[in-house]
């Protein structure tokens, strides 16, 4: 609760009701999150255990710079042996699977990410690639076992993927229990959509999955107490759509024109951030929401992997 800005106006309120939302940050809450993963860090590195983390990227793309940084920093600031790993876009995709595979093998790496898009000129069957890391260091959450394993419920014995995960550690932050609420996501992708149903589902939400085919969205979405949002379309969601008091998380990025910005662009979300600020209970801005707590929730799954290790360890060691 204590990563909650919470803006009240007297005179925005009609009626008695708050009509201004609590802002979910994710700046604060993944700042907490990392001290957290850092003091746990610490306490491995007596046993002489360190977590780390392989990122391999195939080509150069300037976007995948970017998020790479942004994860070696935070690696960095937690303490987690990170090491980046570029391969040329000339790469066929029998040599990306033998890196991936020698990764799996390599008993220091706790973590291994491949940064997508795949940037080759070669042909890349991504799943294939995704499919091929190990799902003991798959910490994105991305391959088909840990994707199985989180559809069946099996949420203690898998990686959860790091942008739902982070979504939910959002919600928590509101101290809204997800249990019994109507939750509705809109999109189905792998990444976000199809994983945060099944989360929301395992705890025990109601949840209804909305996409390019579900009719009259709006009337899905008066409905939700919980919504999160990662269609990919800039501001879709109105603010007249919600539910008063309702918990928005969104998840999309976007560029819009801006003339007033350097660039000539600004980034919003998959919500019309000004109408339903006005309606949310709590709603996560974009940028500084959900974006943050993706890479905070990666770091968390890769010291999970090296705790995981590390009680394996600590099991043979009993058993000898």
């Amino acid at each position: 609760m204590l990563t909650l800005l919470r803006h009240l106006s007297s005179s925005c309120c009609y009626g008695g009701r708050r009509s201004i939302a609590t802002v979910i940050s994710g700046n604060k809450t993944s700042k907490l999150v990392r001290e957290r993963l850092k003091k746990e860090v610490d306490n491995m590195k007596m046993s002489n255990v360190i977590p780390s983390l392989l990122v391999l990227q195939v080509g150069n793309r300037e976007d995948s710079n970017l998020y790479i940084s942004s994860k070696m920093k935070a690696a960095a600031e937690v303490g987690i042996d990170a090491a980046h790993v570029r391969l040329p876009n000339t790469v066929t995709q029998d040599e990306v699977l033998r890196t991936i595979m020698s990764a799996n093998e390599d008993v220091s790496v706790h973590g291994l990410i491949v940064q997508l898009p795949l940037d080759s000129i070669n042909h890349m069957d991504v799943e294939m690639v995704t499919n091929t890391v190990s799902p003991l260091k798959d910490v994105d959450g991305l391959s088909c076992i840990n994707a199985g394993k989180l559809s069946r419920g099996d949420l203690n014995n898998c990686f959860l993927p790091c942008t739902p995960n982070g979504c939910m550690e959002l919600i928590r932050q509101t101290g809204v229990s997800v249990a019994g609420k109507h939750a509705v996501v809109i999109g189905r992708s792998k990444i976000v959509g199809a994983p945060m149903h099944d989360l929301l589902l395992w705890n025990h939400a109601t949840v209804t999955t909305c996409h390019s085919k579900t009719h009259n969205i709006p009337e899905e979405v008066g409905r939700a107490d919980i919504l999160v949002v990662g269609a990919g379309r800039a501001e879709m969601v109105r603010g007249d759509w919600l539910k008063e008091g309702c918990v928005v998380i969104d998840c999309g990025i976007n560029h819009v024109p801006d003339e007033s910005k350097p660039g000539g662009k600004r980034v919003v979300g998959d919500v019309h951030y000004t109408s339903a600020y006005q309606r949310a209970g709590f709603i996560t801005p974009v940028p500084g929401g959900v974006g943050p707590m993706t890479v905070a929730m990666l770091m968390q799954n890769t010291v999970l992997s090296a705790q995981r290790v590390l009680a394996n360890m600590a099991a043979a060691g009993r058993s000898l």
